[in-house]
Order: C-alpha cells, then structure tokens, then sequence
C-alpha cells in the first residue's frame, strides 16, 4: 500500500487539475472509490465470488449485489505485489512492470485492418494475425505482443486459440491474450504450459498475461470473475479493466467516470488477493474515459483522464496498464503519427508500466501495421530521450577541447568515431539531404513504413518452437474445435 495514501486530505470542495494530482488528491479518490464499494456496492455475477466477499467479511443482499468494507481492500493493498515480473518464451525476464519502467505493444481484436500494401480498409483474416505477430517479434521496440486483429475468416468461437497459437509459434516475447469465453483462458494458458514445462514452470516464470474486460465497474460479469480467480491462483499476470463510458455508463465528469470504473478494480483487487496473496494484479491506468457527445465515438486519444489515472498508479504501488500509441484517425496520417506520439509520451512520462494499443486507429476499430512501425520508432525517440547522459571524463572531453582548441574540428578525431554511436539514429524518422531523399523515391512516412513492414515480414523469421511442443500447442487447439463443434480447417 502506497504510504502516501495514509495522508490527511486538505482539498475537499478544491478543483483539480489532472495535471496536478498529488497525495491529497489522491487520497480523496480513492476514499470516493471506497465510499462507493461500501455504499452502493457492485454485483457480481459468480456465486463463487459472492461467496468469497461473504466470508471475508463483505455485506450481501439481493443474490449478487456486495458491498465491500474498506479493510478489505487495505488488507489487499498489503498482499498485493508492486511488481510484477514477466518473461520471454525462453525463461528470461523481460519486463520489470512496477516504478517507472514502460514496456509497449499492441494490442488485440481490431474488427477492421488498414492494409499496407494497398492502403484499403478491410476485414482481417487468419494471414494478418500472423504477420502481425511476426512483425512485432521483429520490432526493436515492441516488448509484448497481442493479437491485433480478428480474423473473420473462421468461426469467431476459435479466434481466441487460434490468435494465441499463432503468437506462440512466431514470437519470443511476453504475450497478453485476450478470450471470449473463460474456456478459452483455460485453453490458452494451457498451450502456454506446453511450451514453459507445465503448470509450475510457467507460475514460476510466465511470459503470458490475459487482458480481462469487465462489463462496468459496478456489474462484475461471469467470465471475467472466473478468469480473474484461475488467474490469481496460477500467478499468471492479468490486467483488470473495468469498461466505463462517462456520460453512458459512468458520470460524465473525469473524476466521477474514474470512481465509478475504480470501485470496479478495488473489487477485484480484493478477489484477487483473497484467491490467492500475492497474485500478480495490473492496474489499470485508464478510466476517466467519456463518450465524444459530437459523435457519441469513445476516443482513444483524448487527454482528459491520462494523468489521473497514472497518478493513481502510482499511488497505489500496484503495475499500471497503460493505453497509448492509438489515433483516432481513420488513415496512419499526421493525426495518427501526432497521437500516437502525444499519448505515448505522456504514458512513459506518467510511468505506466504496461503500453498497449500501439497501431490501432479509429478508436480501436482498425489497425495498421505501418501505424505500428511509426509507433515502434517514437518509443525510440522516448527511450533515447530518457537514457542517461554519460558525464565521466571521456564524456566531458575537456582535455580533447583543450588541445584542439578555437581553430581545429572534431570530424576525424578517434574520439568521434568512438562515441558517434552513441547519438540516436532514426529509422522511419527521415534526416536526408532534399535532394538525396527525392532520389530514394521522395516518400512520406507513411510509404516508408509500409515499406518496412513489408520487408519485415518477409526477411524475420522467429525461433521455432521444438516440433513436439508446437505439436501440443495445436494439440489443444484442435480439441476446442473439436468440442465447439467446428469443422473448418
């Protein structure tokens, strides 16, 4: 629990800047949130989980509807690990999710692609889920992968073991899954445990996580609390992520959509924790979100919530889900590129841990893997901006100033090309003579990038996964096919 908390509160009746959420407004958020858990109350849509909150301590009436008291969701606080440790396929830590450290990826489920190679919008199929992966595996700057996009050329009941399938055949890197049902979270950790070694090699070091939506805040659905519990007792890390509309389903107010959405996930940080101490819980770093009243559109860009929720991260020490790298353009054109910068430089700076999202535009509708690339290059541009300026004797050079002195240049001095290096290059990012990138086809970044992937795609290959492994792998995923009733191919 983040001490931080336990500070008097001084600004009841105070207007707040989100750019300006300290301890006391921190503090007053989540007494609102606990207010509105042990007030009003959620329901949940599991008896187990009912049950759980009864013995623990919690008041239940009308079947489902719980009301949870605030010394268990400080009792929770106290189990609950502030980092959580993920690993790639080959057993070694990847990402140290906690503090300020940021990791990116994309994220899951797009209903609509951007093609590359033709710039049209159109339904994903089964090939793009695997290019995509391949491409995130290649990306210098993609530390986890997801899905990306639905394949709508199979049956939508086997699109969750397929994408997984497809991620753990053609990458290495951590991947955060995303089910329909709870059957396929079993499914897919599952394939997961044929590739760590069983069940106790991939609690001890998993390089899989599950995104997990819940209907709102205040209605806890079925499929989400049973996730949440297989999960926790499996110390697989998860995120938990509330849906809120401000104005719909939530007040309109950022600050009143975030309570609304965060009573949701002290709810199941207590699930959580009560299922097993210690489990590995992300938070959730958005949650003030508000429909567009023009559009009745849920942006994914907009500014208004981003830095109340990554205070709050931080205030409550627990790993933090991030949302950038988005646009709500409809095409990877200047808005797109702007967005994607905009929010993922305030994520990084707001210390979400988690990034996810990158390529998607029109609110999540579509992806584009060009989008993707241009995102994988300004968390390039972040990253170099955020390494440590070296300050030793070699890095000052006042010596070497000294005896080259007013009237010399530094262009063939061996110190030059020992430390030329260290400087950041760009990529997709062009710094060519006009006449030089004119030759080259004189390209926007977008056709740069479109380029890229292309040749991405069809230069990387993945480190295989040994024949007998990928040979489980399908295994399981031919037996949901073979349960569900589908015959496809």
């Amino acid at each position: 629990m983040s001490k931080e908390r336990k500070s008097e509160s001084s600004c009841a009746g105070q207007r707040l800047s989100c750019g300006q959420i300290g301890a006391e407004q921190a503090k007053r958020l989540h007494e609102a949130s606990l207010e509105v858990l042990e007030r009003t109350g959620a329901r949940f849509f599991l008896p187990e989980a009912v049950d759980m909150l009864r013995k623990a301590g919690a008041a239940v009436s009308d079947g489902n509807r719980v009301r949870i008291p605030a010394k268990l969701v400080e009792q929770a606080f106290r189990t609950a690990s502030s980092e959580v440790r993920m690993y790639n396929r080959n057993g070694e830590v990847a990402m140290k999710l906690g503090g300020y450290n940021s990791y990116f990826g994309t994220g899951s489920d797009c209903l609509y692609i951007r093609d590359h190679r033709t710039g049209e919008r159109r339904k994903p199929v089964a090939s793009d889920v695997v290019e995509a992966a391949r491409l995130c595996d290649s990306l210098p700057n993609v530390d986890f992968v997801m899905s990306m996009f639905l394949p709508a050329d199979m049956d939508v009941a086997l699109t969750d073991r397929f994408q997984m399938e497809v991620m753990l055949n053609n990458t290495t890197k951590p991947i955060l899954f995303v089910t329909n049902e709870f059957s396929g979270a079993q499914d897919a950790v599952a394939m997961a445990e044929a590739v760590a070694g069983g069940r106790d090699a991939l609690g001890a070091k998993p390089f899989v996580g599950c995104y997990i939506n819940v209907t709102t805040g205040l209605r806890q659905n079925e499929e989400a609390l049973q996730k949440l519990l297989f999960l926790s007792e499996r110390n697989i890390p998860f995120t938990y992520v509330p849906v809120t509309q401000g104005g719909a389903t939530a007040p309109v107010t950022v600050a009143g959509s975030y309570i609304a959405m965060n009573a949701g996930v002290l709810a199941g940080l207590v699930l959580s924790q009560l299922k097993r101490e210690g489990a590995p819980f992300i938070a959730p770093g958005q949650g003030g979100e508000g429909l567009d009243m023009r559009t009745m559109v849920s942006p994914y860009a907009a500014p208004d919530d981003r830095p109340l929720c990554r205070a709050m991260g931080r205030h409550y020490g627990l790993p933090v889900f991030g949302l950038a790298g988005c646009s709500d353009s409809k095409l990877p054109d200047e808005q797109a590129a702007a967005e994607a910068a905009l929010t993922l430089m305030s994520d990084a700076i707001g210390g979400a841990n988690l990034i996810h999202d990158m390529g998607y535009l029109e609110s999540g509708l579509c992806g584009s893997l060009a989008q993707l690339c241009v995102c994988d290059e300004i968390v390039g541009w972040i990253r170099h901006l955020h390494k440590p300026i070296a300050l030793d004797d070699e890095a000052l050079a006042v010596a070497m100033i000294d005896e080259i002195g007013p009237d010399g240049q530094y262009m063939d001095h061996d110190h030059t090309f020992a430390h030329y290096k260290e400087r950041y290059y760009p990529d997709l990012f062009d710094r060519d003579h006009f006449a030089n990138w004119q030759a080259k086809g004189g390209l926007s970044l977008g056709e740069r990038a479109a380029q890229k992937v292309s040749r991405l795609i069809e230069e990387h290959k993945c480190e295989p996964l040994p024949a007998e492994i990928a040979a489980a792998v399908n295994a399981v995923v031919q037996r949901a096919r073979t349960t569900l009733g589908e015959n496809a191919a």
